[in-house]
């Protein structure tokens, strides 16, 4: 063994020994591990913190707690169990890759890494984390923990062109063969506890005798702190005898097959609205990662529901039904507290 690949084993085995001791046993995908469960844990996990997606991977996991539950669910029924965590491509993306995998496979997850990366929503990093943690074999990640971890640890600076390409090098040289779910659990656990992105605890990491970037101070990514777009966006929501007008949002943009009210972007009273009995007004602000919106929505109340002519997907939905439909958060929370 040269001295290269003795400090690789030596990065390795002290997350390891760090993991056995120090872990996250208590995260509830750490549980009955399946390739089905780590997929649908780091498909929630991409671009959203542990803590708010827990609660969302219970509900989920408890309704559809394996590929034979979940192979006759429709989208809007994923899209339901998904409102308020956000990114809801992603959840389109466990409806296109579950009914593949019941197409083409059986209904059995795959198990070779090249047919995991054809599916949607399953880029490198995730299919990685698949075959090392539920199926046991040595392959690389690279979420954001990860790269945190190795970023310093190699003093690689992620401002420059080619730092991804060189990041993922080194997670392959740097994944080791033996105890690959220790490591890979390890490794995520340590850059989410310990190589924090503010202020991290170099003291009780086990690589800081090694680490290039120990007790250093780091910019932070000032990407979030730009100023976001705005959008103004104007509804019309219909209700009657506790039900309420639902229009599904098809265009390819934010909220993407998601039950919404009428999108009134003209202002103008839509022909197929009758005169309401009262109206409402009330607006507010809501933030997406990329945009924040300043939403209007006009609430009209009738008598009885009516038909409308129209060619866009629509339905009148009863208050106590919409947990069976993939809303935005903010709508959902106005129908529910609307009277």
């Amino acid at each position: 063994m040269n001295n290269l690949d003795h400090i690789n084993k030596n990065f390795s085995q002290k997350i390891i020994e760090w993991y056995l001791i120090n872990g996250r046993d208590d995260l509830p995908w750490r549980k009955k591990i399946s390739p089905y469960r780590v997929w649908i844990s780091e498909i929630m996990l991409q671009q959203t913190q542990v803590k708010t997606v827990i609660p969302f991977f219970k509900k989920f996991i408890q309704k559809y707690p394996n590929l034979k539950s979940i192979a006759s669910a429709s989208e809007d029924d994923i899209l339901a169990m998904w409102t308020g965590l956000g990114f809801y491509r992603r959840a389109k993306n466990i409806y296109k890759t579950k009914e593949i995998i019941k197409r083409e496979y059986g209904n059995r997850f795959p198990k070779e890494f090249n047919e995991l990366l054809m599916l949607p929503g399953i880029g490198r990093s995730t299919a990685g984390a698949i075959m090392s943690i539920a199926l046991r074999k040595p392959y690389p990640i690279l979420d954001a923990n990860v790269k945190r971890v190795i970023s310093r640890y190699k003093n690689v600076n992620l401002k420059k062109k080619n730092s991804t390409k060189n990041l993922w090098f080194l997670s392959e040289v740097l994944t080791p063969e033996e105890k690959i779910f220790e490591y890979t659990q390890g490794i995520m656990d340590l850059g989410a506890t310990k190589c924090i992105a503010r202020n991290p605890d170099c003291e009780e990491c086990p690589l800081v005798n090694s680490c290039q970037g120990a007790f250093k101070t780091f910019e932070l990514n000032n990407i979030s702190k730009k100023d976001k777009s705005k959008k103004k966006i104007f509804f019309t929501l219909a209700h009657s005898n506790e039900s309420f007008l639902l229009f599904k949002k098809n265009e390819k943009t934010f909220w993407e097959s998601l039950w919404v009210p009428y999108d009134n972007q003209d202002q103008k009273k839509s022909n197929f609205f009758k005169e309401p009995l009262k109206s409402e007004t009330k607006n507010f602000n809501h933030a997406l990662s990329h945009m924040d919106l300043d939403i209007t929505i006009e609430i009209f109340d009738y008598k009885t529901p009516f038909k409308i002519e129209t060619n866009l997907e629509h339905r009148w939905v009863n208050k106590n039904q919409i947990d069976k439909f993939g809303l935005p958060k903010p709508i959902k929370t106005i129908i529910e507290n609307y009277v």
